[in-house]
């Protein structure tokens, strides 16, 4: 299920969609260029350029490094952010969350710590030592 963009000058990307099917299990990582679609278990990290759904039968027990995310599964462990975290009602989250900004639904579980927005606020002072 890969769909082609032509970008400017005749270059042609393409844009894969991952998809680990329900009752499927997998012990590893995962690297992608693309998105990723989650609805079997993955005991391991992940790594996309792209936009990560855990779907509501869906698991993760690992690092989660993604540029988007939406859950409305299982997710145990790091999730880092660049742009958006979405929380959807059925979404269960334990661990530390490191989002540019998060959308939480009512229903959703999280139990962790979480930190928004960029590393260092754009009007915090530099520290001096």
């Amino acid at each position: 299920m890969a769909k082609q963009i032509t970008k400017p000058f005749g270059e042609v990307q393409n844009q894969a969609i991952n998809i680990i099917s329900e009752g499927t299990i997998i012990k590893g990582d995962i690297s992608s260029a693309g998105d990723i679609r989650i609805d079997g278990t993955l005991n391991g990290n992940i790594e996309a350029k792209g936009r990560l759904v855990v779907g509501p039968k869906g698991r993760v027990e690992g690092e989660i490094n993604c540029n988007n995310v939406e859950i409305s599964g299982y997710i145990k462990g790091k999730i880092k952010v660049l742009e958006l975290l979405n929380m959807k009602a059925e979404a269960k989250v334990y661990g530390e969350i490191v989002a540019g900004k998060l959308a939480v639904e009512p229903g959703s579980v999280f139990t962790g710590s979480c930190s928004m927005g960029s590393e260092k606020p754009e009007n915090e002072p530099a520290k001096t030592k």
